[in-house]
């Protein structure tokens, strides 16, 4: 027990602190390089807390320009905490770090039987050895596979294209490219691509990066005057994934070398993927010429999961957590509220079951309420009763008054609970509170209301029917 109320108070602390570096730093960076941080431990006798980031490039990253600022807010939070220690989060399929001399010869496979240097897991080509694009190992989340990917209406088609970018068949078409929000999947398809095509072509040679890696690789290899190097190496590549491709615009030196490279891989049959948060057609900034490469193959545009595919997910997630009791009715409350994105989705479900395991408690609504304030407050839209009270009066053509009437007529009583129970559902108001808008009636009545419409959405498809088609005009 000591050591999970070390746990829960270190958790508590890294949300103050990482709440604190969100105001100071920006919505942005703080997304980008502070929100992806993982605790680890933290070791008594020195003092030592690890911090872990998904790749090293991100984890260099950060120990490089907020190591100072991370140490410091920990010092304050924690006395206890003398130093950090900040890597690569443990598990990650690692990629070979490949070093091209001037003399190497790019279409060899990663994998193929060439030289690794002892005790640096390098693969040495050549004599003298470049040091950029891919000095820093890029791994694989081994969990981000086409096996654990859901896939619903909004992302079939997404899915469905990598997989065939990543069969043993040629693809129809290439470049794949993946337009998704944040937090929608596409990350999630270019690992799985990477692992499926490691699958069927065991000798192949991939590269996953991110657009702002690309850059600072080409504008190394620019200062240390081995661009013969980084076109090499560039191009001996059989998959070529680019994720965040929209923050390449406005670099036209990396965007021209993006360009060769892509026309390179393209005439040898190679296969590229790029995701971004936008179409091609609306990234500002771009080269017309690589504007028109982007949007030649396929453009799979991954749309917003919706309601029934965020059940379909969290139930998927339930499953690796064993036991895991989460009533239908949390999950529903979840999949309803966390619409923004799904990876916000998912780590409110990892919160709510670690925070209950971690203290014991059983996992109901009230504490999903409690726990996932900032998550649910910043996804919810602010639907008030009286919109849910004149959305149902028109759906079901009653006057307005009737919400508050004392009228008995199951013509009124039934449209008026429906309100009720949507009034429970939508927003964050009490019993009491919603019986006060209902014309003054009682706690009592509201829960009767509410459990009643529930026992009929279970049994009754029309009535079912009903309350979607209301949820959906409220949520829209």
């Amino acid at each position: 027990m000591e050591e999970d109320q070390d746990a829960l108070n270190l958790a508590a602390d890294w949300a103050d602190i990482s709440q604190g570096l969100r105001k100071d730093l920006g919505q942005q960076l703080h997304s980008q390089w502070i929100k992806p941080i993982q605790l680890g431990t933290i070791c008594k006798e020195n003092g030592t807390l690890e911090l872990f980031l998904p790749t090293e490039f991100a984890a260099n990253w950060v120990n490089d320009r907020f190591a100072d600022r991370l140490s410091l807010a920990w010092k304050i939070a924690r006395p206890d905490v003398r130093q950090l220690r900040i890597q690569v989060l443990p598990g990650r399929r690692q990629m070979p770090e490949l070093r091209l001399g001037a003399s190497g010869n790019p279409g060899h496979a990663a994998n193929d039987s060439l030289h690794f240097s002892a005790g640096s897991g390098a693969v040495t080509m050549g004599g003298s050895e470049y040091g950029g694009l891919g000095q820093g190992t890029i791994g694989l989340d081994p969990s981000l596979t086409f096996t654990t990917f859901v896939t619903g209406a909004g992302n079939v088609l997404g899915c469905n294209a990598a997989q065939r970018v990543a069969a043993v068949e040629v693809p129809q078409f290439s470049p794949l490219y993946l337009k998704a929000a944040t937090g929608q999947g596409k990350t999630h398809l270019l690992h799985a691509i990477g692992h499926a095509y490691l699958t069927n072509h065991p000798r192949a040679r991939i590269f996953y990066c991110s657009a702002e890696r690309f850059m600072v690789e080409f504008v190394q290899a620019l200062r240390q005057n081995q661009m013969i190097e980084f076109k090499s190496r560039l191009r001996g590549f059989d998959l070529l994934m680019v994720d965040d491709i929209q923050f390449i615009i406005g670099k036209a030196s990396a965007q021209e070398e993006l360009l060769y490279t892509i026309d390179a891989l393209l005439a040898e049959g190679k296969r590229l993927v790029f995701a971004a948060d936008r179409a091609p057609q609306a990234l500002d900034g771009v080269d017309q010429r690589l504007l028109s490469r982007l949007s030649m193959g396929l453009v799979a545009d991954i749309q917003p999961a919706d309601i029934e595919l965020r059940r379909l997910i969290l139930e998927h997630r339930l499953q690796r957590f064993t036991p895991a009791n989460v009533p239908a009715d949390v999950i529903e409350f979840l999949a309803r509220t966390i619409n923004r994105n799904v990876r916000e989705l998912v780590g409110g479900l990892n919160k709510l079951i670690a925070y209950a395991q971690l203290t014991g408690q059983i996992v109901s609504l009230q504490l999903a309420e409690e726990q996932l304030t900032d998550i649910l407050s910043a996804n919810r839209r602010r639907i008030t009763i009286d919109e849910i009270q004149r959305t149902v009066c028109q759906f079901y053509r009653v006057d307005r008054t009737e919400m508050s009437s004392k009228r008995r007529a199951r013509a009124v009583v039934r449209p008026r609970q429906v309100a009720m129970y949507l009034s429970k559902v939508l927003t964050p108001r009490s019993y009491p509170e919603i019986g006060r808008k209902f014309g003054g009636r009682d706690h009592s009545t509201v829960i009767h209301a509410v459990r009643l419409i529930e026992e009929l959405r279970t049994r009754d498809s029309d009535m079912d029917g009903d309350v979607r088609s209301l949820l959906r005009q409220l949520e829209s």
